[in-house]
């Protein structure tokens, strides 16, 4: 959609992965076709901090009113392909405690052909997200960014069994990879989080964000460990795309800082954290539709008081 792009130039963060359309029944209710896919989400989170180009596919039966939302929240369009075909789908059920959920169907449709194309203007961005999508996609990106600051991956459990070799390839050439603790402990072979950190470190990243779902996430560098908790909720009404949407404030909240120091990760862990607790409070992005930055920085100031020991 190159003619519909609605920011001109280099985006400060570029972000791949997947677009789709969504059917989701949680306790709450049940919502048909709404959107998804993890670019989605980390794009829509990453607009309210910083300027963020998408990378991905749709096909021909992609509504208007999607493009409209993404226009609505200023992402840059270039890198995001309509291609005939259908838009790849995928239903669940979460169970009542939310913390996990049934596959009912994924149909990839475009998506199983997709392959990322950066516009040339995307190649010179200092900051750039791989979604969860395959690593010899991730790589395939990576060939084509020319000297970007800060490189952060996502993966899966799927990745980490099936294609182990091309995952390894990834984790040596980004500066930080963020997973969940199970698939952590599925990546390195040990049932400590904390040595599982040590040795996804010493694959070669400077950083791994582990993420805890409810219990919030871990940062571990060199210099060592930050702990954001998730901000507590009396209710959520669907956690689909809540670590895409903390990967995306994450790395928006980095860009927009400009730099890589502690600090800097510190404040976008705890930007992570307050962007996806608002996400979760409505089905796919509604609530980040009437999302503020004052309510982000109020938010956050609070989540910042929790866990503050002055």
């Amino acid at each position: 959609m190159a003619d519909e792009a609605s920011n001109p130039g280099t985006p400060e963060l570029v972000i791949v992965g997947s677009i789709g359309i969504d059917t989701i029944e949680t306790p709450v209710e049940k919502q048909n076709s709404i959107l998804g896919g993890s670019v989605s989400y980390a794009c829509a989170a990453a607009s309210f901090f910083t300027g963020t180009g998408m990378v991905g596919v749709v096909g021909s039966d992609f509504p208007d009113e999607y493009t409209a939302l993404f226009h609505r929240f200023g992402i840059d369009m270039d890198g995001l392909q309509r291609v005939d075909g259908e838009t790849f789908r995928w239903s669940g059920v979460y169970e009542e405690d939310m913390n996990s959920r049934r596959t009912l169907s994924t149909d990839l449709n475009v998506f199983a052909d997709f392959s990322p194309e950066l516009p040339d203007a995307y190649r010179s961005a200092e900051f750039v997200l791989l979604g969860n999508i395959s690593p010899n996609l991730q790589l395939h990106v990576l060939d084509q960014v020319k000297q970007p600051r800060l490189v952060m991956a996502d993966t899966m459990d799927l990745w980490i069994n099936n294609t182990r070799d091309d995952l390894q390839k990834v984790i040596e050439r980004v500066d930080i990879l963020t997973l969940n603790d199970s698939e952590a402990r599925l990546l390195t072979g040990t049932g400590n989080v904390v040595q599982a950190a040590e040795k996804i470190l010493a694959m070669g990243p400077g950083s791994v964000i582990i993420k805890k779902g409810e219990h919030g996430a871990i940062l571990f560098t060199g210099d060592g460990i930050v702990i954001t908790p998730a901000y507590p909720l009396a209710n959520v009404v669907d956690p689909t795309g809540a670590g895409d949407s903390f990967a995306g404030a994450f790395m928006g909240s980095v860009a927009r800082d400009g730099d890589v120091d502690g600090g800097v990760l510190r404040q976008a862990m705890l930007y992570g954290s307050t962007v996806a607790s608002f996400g979760v409070q409505a089905f796919g992005l509604e609530r980040f539709k009437s999302l503020s930055e004052d309510d982000i920085t109020h938010r956050g100031e609070e989540l910042a008081g929790m866990v503050s020991c002055d």
